[in-house]
């Protein structure tokens, strides 16, 4: 993987870039970001990045045609290593570790790199059991690093998710991290680094990785998986900065315009005294949806409220809007303001939590529909 193929993150492939052309590669690295987000795709491109065997001294990324990145863009050169969270499964029944499940990571992480601790515990067929770096994953940590590096100049080790290490593999890491091995780089991906060890968060670089922005989730999706420009924003604003959550979501809710339903809703709501019927009749829309589209039709309208609302204060503060949002957004915002924002979200925050837990969607979309339309005359 290259650091071009990552959507936007320019501050911290700017930073990564610096540091191996300053020849400040630091030993053990900790990047840190939301599950979904570019952790892991970075410590990928920076692991390719660092062995290229063509790169320039100024070069902005790795060449992606060398020996080095050849075998690193599969992820199977000898001096990359993975160190992940497994468990036993009907085809490793005992003495899970890393090195058991490498052709199912690899298969993983190529199909897309912004995947979480669910999605592959799935992939490896775990089923409800929870994943973990076991003790014994210690020993292989400890065989993993004493050998050179075989033809690159660094060995690197991936730790993917060390705040589910077992103790004895987190003092086995620590030892490491404490005595580091000559030409060897630790690159950690957390997304809760706060469960880690203190000593060894004291004995890291720390790497933030933000998360990606609602452009970026809809320029990917658009460009990489031909989702259409309003359904791809729409998809980026329930992902909260997840392009793993996208990704996942992207045909789910293919069929189902939320903007559309939404903007529909609100007519309704602002004119119910006239057109109970209607509302009525929109509940049965909403029913069909089923359980997860109607959380996410919710969770969508909450997004859209606040966006309304921060464009009511400035339009400044809502840049980009797809073209269907822009002339509803524009006349909805006078409806929208301070004094009837909270009352909004909250009513929108309990039809959430009635449907999450399997109230009856007629009886919860009629009951906020009344209730929001009463809120918008305030």
């Amino acid at each position: 993987m290259t650091f071009a193929d990552i959507p936007n993150q320019s501050a911290v492939k700017a930073l990564l870039r610096q540091s191996v052309q300053r020849q400040h590669v630091a030993h053990a690295q900790l990047f840190r970001g939301q599950e979904g987000g570019a952790a892991l795709a970075l410590a990928l491109a920076y692991a390719q990045f660092l062995n290229c065997e063509d790169r320039a001294a100024d070069a902005e990324d790795s060449c992606g045609h060398c020996p080095a990145c050849t075998k690193t863009a599969k992820l199977a050169h000898p001096d990359l290593n993975f160190i992940v969270p497994v468990t036993t499964t009907k085809t490793v029944t005992k003495d899970a570790v890393s090195s058991k499940f490498m052709a199912e990571w690899r298969a993983f992480v190529l199909d897309n790199p912004y995947q979480g601790l669910n999605d592959w515990m799935q992939h490896i067929g775990a089923e409800n059991k929870q994943g973990n770096i076991s003790k014994d994953e210690a020993v292989q940590i400890l065989k993993l690093v004493s050998l050179k590096a075989f033809e690159a100049r660094f060995k690197i080790v991936i730790l993917w998710l060390p705040e589910l290490m077992h103790p004895a593999a987190a003092n086995a890491v620590l030892k490491l991290l404490e005595e580091p091995p000559p030409a060897t780089i630790f690159l950690l991906v957390s997304h809760a680094p706060e469960q880690l060890l203190p000593t060894i968060i004291s004995r890291v670089q720390p790497v933030v990785v933000r998360p990606f922005s609602e452009d970026d989730i809809t320029a990917y999706l658009r460009d990489e998986y031909q989702v259409p420009e309003v359904k791809a924003r729409q998809v980026a604003q329930l992902a909260e900065g997840s392009l793993g959550a996208a990704i996942a979501s992207r045909d789910a809710n293919a069929d189902h315009d939320y903007f559309e339903f939404f903007r529909d809703w609100m007519r309704l709501c602002f004119s119910y005294g006239s057109k109970a019927a209607d509302i009525l009749k929109k509940s049965e829309e909403f029913q069909k949806l089923g359980r997860e589209n109607q959380k996410e039709l919710l969770s969508y309208s909450l997004g859209l409220v606040r966006k309304v609302l921060l464009f009511g204060i400035d339009p400044k503060f809502v840049p980009h809007l797809a073209n269907g949002e822009q002339q509803f957004v524009t006349g909805f915002a006078k409806f929208v303001t301070p004094r009837n924002a909270d009352l909004l979200t909250k009513e929108l925050t309990d039809a959430h939590y009635h449907i999450e837990r399997n109230a009856n969607a007629k009886m919860v979309f009629v009951d906020s529909s009344l209730r929001l339309g009463g809120f918008l005359r305030v």
